[in-house]
């Protein structure tokens, strides 16, 4: 097996020396054993956990717990546990289409909301209920309805109940959740719809961070997730190249 110095590392995946040593910190490459002299000695392996890793977070997707799926997969295979690493870039791809299909579906929603179609109000759903078709932590809608994203109506007992209408907007709130978009920016989108359908999405939704519409802004979410979804097909590519050389 050949062995590189932390230059020729560097040089190699076209990085900083000093990125070499952080990834060699934060446990996303094995750590390197050393020669007398102290200097770090590196192998194949490293250049290929090295090249798993640029692959992992070239698409930053944060939603839902991506993010810690991706660095808990990338971390596995440092540690040598390809099977296990397997399992969780699987699991990474699997919830990256699932993540695609959210946004595609906001979409049609939007579009419907922007049409006039009405909800069809057969759903009567609890919180605990509504967050386990979501997919959304019960915190996370206790918090988007602190904020006035959402004012769910109660029964007599005091129950919240979570109507068809409901769903729809929260499906919507989630993938602009997902788009990076603000609490502030969703509500001021919300607010206008509810007041205006035929509102200019594009302006209502514009922030300093952002100047796209709630479709357009999903579309790119789209893209990233895919983007994301073939990097993890890579990955899983390069993890069983590794587990038949390393192992």
């Amino acid at each position: 097996m050949n062995i590189y110095k932390t230059s020729e590392v560097a040089k190699i995946i076209g990085i900083h020396p000093n990125t070499v040593r952080m990834y060699e910190e934060l446990g996303l490459i094995p750590k390197a054993e050393r020669k007398s002299n102290g200097y770090r000695v590196f192998t194949d392996f490293h250049i290929q956990q090295f090249q798993l890793a640029r692959i992992a977070f070239q698409i930053e997707v944060l939603q839902n717990g991506l993010r810690k799926k991706i660095i808990e997969t990338v971390k596995t295979s440092a540690n040598g546990d390809f099977d296990k690493a397997l399992i969780l870039a699987n699991e990474y791809l699997l919830q990256v289409k699932e993540e695609q299909h959210n946004a595609e579906e906001a979409i049609i929603l939007v579009k419907q909301l922007l049409a006039g179609e009405p909800a069809k109000e057969t759903l009567f759903l609890k919180r605990k209920e509504a967050s386990q078709l979501l997919g959304v932590p019960i915190d996370t809608l206790r918090n988007w309805e602190l904020n006035g994203l959402l004012k769910v109506k109660r029964k007599n007992n005091g129950y919240r109940i979570y109507t068809d209408e409901d769903i729809i907007r929260l499906k919507i709130i989630r993938s602009l959740r997902c788009a990076n978009y603000s609490l502030e920016a969703i509500l001021r989108m919300l607010n206008e719809l509810s007041v205006n359908p035929k509102a200019n999405l594009k302006k209502v939704l514009n922030t300093p961070k952002s100047d796209t519409d709630i479709i357009s802004a999903c579309d790119k979410l789209i893209v990233s997730l895919d983007a994301a979804g073939k990097n993890a097909e890579k990955i899983m590519s390069i993890l069983f190249e590794m587990k038949s050389k390393f192992s």
